[in-house]
């Protein structure tokens, strides 16, 4: 495979067009494997399989062995984001002030729980040590908004408002 080709495998969704080309200068190089897994998480905010496999044809390193890699850090995903990604914070205030609880409202209401993405795309739910908002405990944030002193009412009408936004 030359890397001004564009790369696609068999039965593959995605096409790897935007995949930086450039990255193949990585070609044999020790160490570059993350460097090169954070390129394709920033490029598709995941990392797809047709990106492990041209990786993998990059750096020499079986496919199996790169999902061990991408399985044992956090920052790394398999499966992209929902359009609205929702934190949870679980620090010491929040847990104090009823945190578990929000988590199961929201869990009730999305019908999914912690690391899992609706059906429909639009929520990801993420369960965090500290969002830093502890005089607003418990505190959730979607995206870049923050909400704050939750209860499960508070819940319910702030995620109707991001689905009915859509």
């Amino acid at each position: 495979m030359k890397a001004s080709e564009p790369w696609e495998r068999a039965g593959d969704k995605i096409r790897l067009q935007g995949f930086n080309l450039e990255l193949w200068k990585y070609e044999g190089e020790p160490g570059s494997l993350i460097p090169l897994l954070q390129a394709a998480q920033r490029d598709y905010s995941y990392i797809p399989e047709a990106a492990i496999h041209y990786i993998s044809d990059i750096v020499g390193i079986p496919p199996a062995q790169i999902y061990g890699v991408i399985t044992f850090y956090t920052q790394f995903r398999l499966k992209p984001l929902g359009k609205y990604l929702l934190r949870i914070c679980n620090g010491t205030a929040c847990h104090v002030n009823g945190s578990k609880l929000m988590g199961q409202v929201i869990e009730d209401e999305l019908g999914i729980g912690v690391g899992q993405t609706t059906e429909d795309g639009f929520f990801t739910v993420q369960s965090v040590a500290c969002l830093g908002c502890c005089s607003l405990s418990p505190v959730m944030v979607i995206n870049e908004d923050t909400h704050g002193r939750l209860d499960p009412r508070k819940i319910r009408k702030i995620l109707k408002s991001y689905q009915s936004a859509g």
